[in-house]
């Protein structure tokens, strides 16, 4: 980042914030026709004062203290709630949906609503980095510009830094706490609001609903005439709000997202629920076949997509591709899933005609009672197979339409991350349950 554009940039920032008071300064002093116009004068000219880069940025390093930069907002839980926030910035990938699994987490600011300029003014960012970015590296050459002297530029970075730096953490009466007992005492736990990844989803949902691409797909299914896009449905969906009438009493980004939240539905698939392991399977791309059945109409889409029949051209097909096959990942998984069951440990011994690297894949209890297939599981050989046979069978399904898909179509399937990436999410999953 150029020192000098983060320099020119607070200088602006805070003239825009002057021009402003002082607008509101004019008109309120133009309804004032009795008022003394030297002492309006005096008054305006303190006030353009308080608004030297100098000046505002004393004013605003103390205020920081007043704020907390923050992931995970306690207000959430109760709007008078003192607990404390927390800021989580570390990425520990455990293979469940939560902050974590998001790359770049956007900040939120909770406290006192008159110093939320303060939380906006350290996070703009210029060039990729924000004021506070830098600061927290130890560059502060830009405030060095505005500094007069060594100690100013130190209170002003400590003030700024408090907004951050929680120096005690503690928990409230109207937090929410709950009791986990542990031995013969207990943990106090403290749920925190990740709005962090609540801003993620929010925008994840108001794409769905009201991007350009997204209502001109729900035109022509309204319309039931043919069009390239997704339309995505929420079932059961309800909207939460926060903060009542006043969202910024709760955070910043919750005033951003006028204080609503959606809340998606927990309720258990409603699926017929397989009672008993199959018994005469030989595969799980078996065709026809319980998934093979599912994934027919992505199947069919992606068919339509590489025959030519969509819009789709260039990056946009190449997107659109990588789309139906992490779709059809999606389903591979949930059958997957469906068949690693505890209580059904040992049911590939029934299956005397399901290949090896399949069984180990979907029978993982079993090697809690046997050692060679255990030792033969943790090689992690068969992952590789089961990929090969994703490939074979998409290749498969696509031929029966298409004439020209052959072996450079299957090596491309066979390098679908996101099925990589599903397969060792899981797998870490099920080791952490059979330790």
């Amino acid at each position: 980042m150029s020192e000098a554009t983060l320099t020119a940039f607070i200088a602006e920032y805070i003239a825009g914030r002057r021009q402003t008071k002082l607008e509101a300064f004019d008109k309120e002093a133009a309804k004032r026709n009795d008022a003394d116009i030297y002492a309006l004068a005096v008054e305006r000219h303190e006030l353009e004062l308080r608004y030297e880069p100098a000046a505002w940025l004393t004013d605003a390093a103390k205020r920081a203290g007043q704020i907390s930069l923050v992931t995970h907002v306690a207000k959430f839980a109760h709007g008078d709630s003192r607990s404390s926030s927390i800021l989580i910035e570390k990425q520990d990938l455990e293979g469940y949906l939560n902050s974590s699994t998001i790359p770049s987490l956007i900040i939120d600011a909770s406290g006192n609503a008159a110093a939320l300029d303060v939380a906006k003014f350290l996070q703009i960012k210029i060039d990729g980095y924000s004021l506070l970015d830098r600061i927290r590296s130890g560059n502060y050459t830009a405030l060095e510009y505005y500094a007069k002297n060594t100690h100013q530029l130190e209170k002003w970075v400590s003030g700024f830094l408090s907004a951050v730096n929680i120096t005690k953490v503690s928990s409230h009466k109207l937090a929410k706490q709950i009791y986990f007992p542990v031995g013969t005492g207990y943990h106090l736990l403290v749920p925190l609001f990740s709005t962090s990844f609540a801003h993620e989803i929010y925008h994840i949902f108001k794409s769905n609903y009201f991007s350009e691409e997204t209502k001109v797909a729900r035109k022509a299914l309204r319309d039931k005439s043919w069009h390239s896009g997704t339309v995505i449905f929420y079932p059961e969906m309800l909207k939460m709000h926060f903060g009542g009438s006043n969202p910024q009493g709760i955070s910043a980004l919750n005033t951003a997202r006028r204080g609503e939240m959606h809340l998606l539905s927990c309720e258990p698939p409603k699926d017929k629920v397989i009672k008993t392991p199959p018994r005469m399977i030989k595969s799980i791309f078996a065709v026809p076949g319980s998934f093979n059945n599912k994934a027919a109409p992505l199947i069919n889409h992606l068919t339509d997509l590489l025959s030519g029949k969509t819009s789709k051209r260039g990056a946009h097909l190449h997107k659109f591709r990588d789309d139906l096959l992490l779709q059809i990942s999606n389903l591979l998984f949930d059958a997957s899933s469906g068949l690693q069951r505890k209580e059904w440990q040992g049911w590939t011994t029934q299956c005397p005609d399901l290949v090896r690297h399949q069984k180990l894949w979907l029978d993982p209890w079993q090697s809690k009672i046997d050692e060679d297939f255990k030792f033969e599981r943790e090689k992690g050989d068969w992952k590789e197979l089961v990929i090969k046979d994703f490939s074979l069978w998409v290749n498969y399904r696509l031929g029966e339409s298409l004439s020209d898909i052959g072996e450079t179509e299957r090596r491309e399937w066979e390098r679908n991350v996101d099925l990589l990436r599903y397969l060792r999410l899981s797998e870490k999953m099920i080791e952490w349950e059979l330790k």
